[in-house]
């Protein structure tokens, strides 16, 4: 158990896991996509940082098949660009957080405990053994599954719990605010346009395939589930 810490540049690695190990916070460094890959197969850690631009295999590409085996292990991103495209594509891929460079360890260190403080909460949580429906939507909080019409519908961690929230409140409407409070804590501040980002993930996964129109937009106030 502890972080892995999946970067190239020898001395970046080494510097986040002195900051980690410093905050009582086991750690241990990769340098290589691919060794990185049969380490997440073979190993469970309490949150993988990994950069993007990795060799042997992309950041990308390893946050997607890691998904494919664990879907609870927070992971958070690092990468030299900003663009809102690879911000997408890096949250469709499965993480949880994404943090640009050049960044401040001590925002590193703040935004890993967030992750896991999420992580060990929703681990441990009293609604394990709850069952929530809305319309066709049924979601099992235990196995963190969710189904419509019989059909499973896969959902990165964030995608879960962004729905989890708005079916605990179905027909209320919750705001921006609300989630990044309730999904990424008080630590520091996320872009509400990460939101907008993850409602439409679930759109295109959850209603569009369906031919529904369940999770609505109140224009300045935020998004609700419409359950019949």
């Amino acid at each position: 158990m502890g972080i892995l810490v999946i970067e190239d540049d020898a001395i970046l690695n080494k510097n986040i896991i002195d900051a980690l190990r410093a905050e009582n916070m086991p750690a241990e460094g990769v340098f290589d996509g691919q060794l990185a890959d049969r380490m997440l197969r073979r190993e469970q850690f309490d949150c993988v940082i990994m950069d993007i631009n990795l060799p042997g295999k992309t950041g990308f590409d390893l946050c997607r098949d890691f998904r494919k085996h664990n879907t609870e292990t927070p992971v958070l991103l690092l990468t030299a660009f900003s663009e809102l495209d690879d911000k997408v594509k890096g949250y469709d891929c499965g993480a949880d957080d994404y943090l640009t460079k050049p960044f401040y360890l001590r925002e590193l260190i703040l935004r890993t405990q967030a992750l896991l403080r999420r992580y060990r909460s929703g681990a441990t949580s009293g609604k394990d053994n709850e069952t929530l429906i809305a319309d066709d939507i049924v979601i099992y909080p235990k196995t963190k599954k969710v189904f419509r019409r019989d059909s499973e519908v896969t959902l990165t961690p964030r995608e879960y719990q962004v729905l989890e929230m708005l079916c605990e409140r179905k027909g209320e409407i919750v705001s921006k605010q609300e989630l990044i409070k309730a999904i990424w804590g008080t630590a520091f501040d996320t872009n509400t346009n990460t939101i907008e980002v993850y409602v439409n993930f679930l759109r295109n996964k959850l209603d569009k395939p369906f031919g529904k129109n369940t999770i609505k937009t109140r224009v300045g106030y935020g998004y609700y589930l419409e359950a019949e």
